[in-house]
């Protein structure tokens, strides 16, 4: 079991959605806090609503940006170690793949998935050192299967499995530890910030995003997977079973991707 009280942890992700609601529920469990995402200001509202504000510390990151990465985890193991490093930063996709320019492409990629591994790299050598660390990856129940309007988004949320899969068997022995979490529906405004084909937000918000559970019982659920050390959690309602219908009922779960709505 990991005691999240006065636990370190590191948030990316934090200024809105799960990020935000994930905050409120380890501050108000005893975490020390680091909040991250592009807008400070957003950051510094959320760090305001924390039990304990003045606890907590914002260092503004893009994961986009090689260069922000390094600056903020400079600036954040100077202040001190990090216990847990919950990866929720990302963007989500509304596209047909033929739809959808490379470019766009190239952006989910740099931020979903090298964005994570350049912040991971740059923490990992702190927590062989200790012989103790968390990663927890907020990834998505698209990690695990395919989606229409997502195809990019589903690339880079399965890249992120293969590699903390691999990563968590390389570090195992070094006390150093990885959980992958994989929300399904989340009424959150994911969808909203979602890019279409051209780089643009969709600006809407999905029927079935908004019919997804709260954003606070997901944090709740990656709150005991950090607790428990969970290596994988499936999190939502009855989206959830798509993942064991692909596993053991391939071709039924294709016939239901085809009716799915999932916009």
């Amino acid at each position: 079991m990991t005691t999240i009280a006065n636990s370190r942890v590191w948030i990316t992700g934090a200024s809105s959605g799960i990020g935000e609601a994930l905050s409120y529920e380890l501050a108000r469990r005893g975490a020390r806090l680091v909040l991250s995402a592009r807008k400070e200001s957003s950051l510094e509202a959320v760090r305001a609503r924390c039990e304990r504000p003045g606890t907590h510390d914002v260092v503004p990151l893009d994961l986009a940006d090689q260069g922000s990465i390094g600056v903020a985890a400079e600036r954040t193991l100077g202040a001190g170690a990090v216990d847990v490093l919950v990866h929720n930063g990302g963007i989500s996709q509304r596209s047909l793949a033929k739809d959808t320019t490379l470019d766009v492409d190239r952006r989910i990629m740099e931020t979903n998935y090298f964005g994570t591994v350049g912040l991971t790299k740059a923490v990992l050598p702190s927590f062989l050192r200790r012989g103790a660390g968390h990663f927890v990856v907020v990834s998505s129940l698209v990690g695990k299967i395919g989606s229409p309007y997502r195809s990019t988004y589903a690339a880079s949320k399965h890249a992120l499995h293969g590699f903390f899969d691999s990563l968590r068997a390389e570090v195992a022995p070094s006390g150093v530890r990885v959980s992958l979490v994989c929300p399904g529906f989340v009424a959150t405004n994911v969808s909203r910030n979602a890019l279409t084909g051209d780089g643009s937000a969709q600006g809407t918000m999905d029927d079935a995003t908004a019919g997804g559970i709260s954003a606070e019982r997901c944090a709740s659920a990656i709150a005991r997977v950090i607790e428990t050390n969970r290596s994988e959690a499936l999190i939502g309602g009855k989206e959830v079973a798509a993942v064991y219908a692909k596993r053991f009922v391939p071709s039924l779960f294709e016939k239901l991707l085809l009716r799915a709505r999932v916009r």
